[in-house]
């Protein structure tokens, strides 16, 4: 019998303690998010914002630079008093590389001040809105009252994101779970907890990804879950991108399915032939007395096509989501997308094969430690792909330093950098119980008799070995076949158990197991967060909400305000001065002044100005800036719907990667 030096209790009360800290902190930092800006863009309109037109137009039109999803009531036109002036049916116009969607208005509509407030999905699956106004014969006073809700929120949202939630963890454990067997574990194959993980996993992807595609209709329109089950809106959801790659992983997951069959089936079988069969049958070249392949040679080529394909079908799998959310959108794309590729396999590989290990060490009758050991070796590998993949990643997502701090996907991926390397310490700790990891597993094994997966006595070894008469009642022999071999698995469990190195590598792994679902999670809320390279909010504090780094502007003379900023780059400081006048519903006249930290002005490539009233939901009400001279830009005339206390923010670029958002409230009328 083996002995094990004895060895230190392992510290996984401390690492329980830091995993509950760690996902405290994460909470706090979910809770105090606020909502994520937009990857698309709205680029233009037809009537321009703040526009006066003679004549009423036949239709409103919007640019976007990127595809988007939108329903027939994305788009509202609102008359001054409110009342809808659409006829509630948004259109792709789209032609020429252009990207625009119409909607068709009333006719005999009076004049005055126009509100215009779109809500749509971007490309990479991120809920966006804004508004604008125009005015028929002049402007006018409005009061419009927006109807409450944003596209993908309410009870769709949480479904939606439930559903993303379940597809990452399938695709987790049926990719990961897979490998682990082929690659650590051939043996496995034949155990049944870990078929049932690996077809969980299936199920899982399967049922998520056909929730998504129901689901997919309402979350970027209506927001009512019965529409859900609308054949129309599922029609137009196969037409987009998301739901082309939805079809298309439904499609992988059935070629997904004949993989498994045979990886539990054919490939089971040959693992778990007797040794002895092959010798007798093969020479010393690996063929048969026939001169044809052995055995042995069968069950290479059948691994080697079982690897190949496994990786084509789960590379495949994985794209869907590269080509429909953050890497199909935004810079370098055609580097990225194959970038997340490896990222979503080797979180697969990684976390899947953990949840596999789980499940041997707790559920099967005997584990090879060699098996551990190639996993710790794999693992190893996933690890660095992860971070090579996560830093390209970071940098393009992110793009500066001001961005990571400053933002939520900011923030929400420092949170990960630390649930990961907790987990990476973790695998640490585990890994001296590997090293210590018992080895006559299997001869106990062979001495206790039969594993759950090799199956009974055969009925004749139980007549011959049976002294009570068994031999003439074969109901009588089965039965005591049966009993045996629930006692040796009995015996079997037991002498698992006694091992205190292996006790103490389940409860770490399981620690790792649990470390590893709250890293699934915050990777699924990076998934649905807006990349912060895209646009730094500087200015969501309470305080800055609230305006106090600046006064209101007074109601009877111009509004002015200076607020610092900073890119995070070198000579990237200096300050925004903005003067608005009269500060009045209707047309005003709009000074941006930048200026560099020593005061000098500012050249900056581009600077972008937008108005929100968040207590009416209207905006951001984009402005067009023209230049005046170096640091000076101005907008002759700007339409304020309705008084408030409105919020504008102010961009400024000062290099091809580095920009800042800063943002101040300024009272009109």
């Amino acid at each position: 019998m083996a002995t094990t030096a004895p060895t230190r209790r392992a510290p996984l009360r401390p690492l329980l303690a830091a995993a509950v800290l760690i996902g405290t902190v994460l909470a706090a930092l979910l809770t105090a998010a606020g909502p994520a800006s937009a990857h698309a863009a709205l680029t233009g309109s037809s009537p321009a914002d703040g526009a006066v037109v003679a004549t009423a137009p036949r239709e409103v039109t919007l640019g976007f630079s990127e595809h988007i999803a939108m329903g027939d009531d994305s788009i509202r036109v609102l008359e001054p008093s409110g009342k809808r002036a659409d006829a509630a049916k948004v259109r792709d116009t789209s032609a020429g590389g252009k990207v625009s969607y119409a909607v068709d208005l009333l006719a005999d509509l009076p004049n005055g001040t126009y509100t215009v407030a779109w809500q749509a999905v971007s490309a990479d699956s991120h809920p966006i809105s804004g508004a604008f106004t125009f005015s028929i014969g002049a402007p006018s006073a409005t009061s419009v009252s927006l109807p409450d809700g944003a596209a993908g929120g309410g009870a769709v949202g949480v479904l939606y994101d439930v559903a993303r939630y379940v597809a990452y963890a399938g695709f987790v454990l049926l990719v990961g779970g897979a490998a682990f067997v082929l690659l650590c574990w051939p043996r496995g194959a034949s155990v049944r907890p870990v078929q049932r993980l690996v077809a969980y996993g299936w199920v899982a992807l399967t049922a998520a990804t056909l929730a998504m595609l129901m689901l997919r209709s309402p979350y970027t329109g209506s927001g009512e879950l019965a529409d859900a089950f609308d054949l129309g809106g599922l029609q137009d959801v196969l037409e987009t991108k998301t739901g082309t790659a939805l079809v298309s992983r439904l499609l992988l997951l059935g070629v997904a399915a004949l993989f498994v069959a045979v990886l539990f089936g054919a490939y089971a079988q040959r693992q778990h032939a007797d040794p002895a069969d092959d010798e007798s049958g093969d020479d010393e070249n690996g063929r048969d007395e026939n001169g044809g392949e052995g055995r042995d040679a069968r069950r290479k080529d059948l691994t080697f096509g079982l690897a190949v394909g496994g990786s084509v079908v789960s590379a495949g799998i994985a794209a869907t989501w590269a080509l429909s959310e953050h890497a199909s959108t935004g810079i370098q794309t055609g580097l990225a997308m194959p970038v997340d590729v490896l990222h979503l396999l080797a979180v697969a590989g990684w976390l899947g094969g953990l949840a596999a290990l789980l499940t041997a060490l707790h559920r099967a009758p005997a584990l090879d430690p060699s098996a551990v050991r190639k996993f710790s070796r794999a693992a190893f590998v996933c690890v660095v792909v992860l971070a090579v993949t996560g830093l390209y990643q970071s940098w393009r997502q992110v793009g500066s330093w001001s961005a990571l701090t400053g933002t939520d996907y900011g923030r929400l991926l420092i949170a990960k950098v630390v649930l990961v390397a907790a987990l990476v310490a973790i695998a640490r700790a585990s890994r001296r119980w590997t090293a210590q990891l018992a080895e006559p597993v299997n001869e106990a094994d062979e001495a206790d008799g039969p594993d759950e997966t090799d199956g009974a006595d055969a009925p004749g070894e139980a007549q011959e070995s049976d002294g009570t008469g068994a031999g003439d009642d074969p109901v009588r022999a089965a039965q005591l076949a049966r009993q045996r071999a629930a006692m040796a698995t009995v015996r079997r469990k037991k002498a698992r158990d006694a091992d205190p190195v292996r006790t103490r590598l389940r409860r770490s792994v399981l620690v790792e197991a649990g470390v590893a679902a709250v890293v699934l999670a915050v990777t699924t809320v990076l998934t649905a967060t807006e990349p912060g390279r895209t646009e730094q909010e500087a200015g969501r504090s309470p305080a800055a909400s609230a305006g106090q780094s600046g006064a209101p502007s007074r109601s009877e003379g111009p509004a002015e305000v200076e607020v610092p900023f900073d890119t995070g780059a070198a000579n990237g400081k200096g300050t925004v001065r903005l003067t608005l006048g009269p500060a009045a519903p209707g047309g005003n006249e709009l000074h941006v002044w930048v200026a560099a930290a020593d005061g000098k002005p500012l050249d900056a490539p581009e600077v972008r100005v937008s108005f929100t009233l968040a207590d009416k939901q209207i905006g951001p009400l984009p402005v067009t800036l023209a230049k005046v001279a170096a640091g000076h830009w101005s907008a002759a005339s700007v339409q304020i719907p309705m008084p408030g206390e409105w919020q504008v923010k102010v961009t400024v670029r000062t290099s091809d990667i580095d920009q800042t958002t800063v943002d101040e409230h300024v009272r009109i009328g």
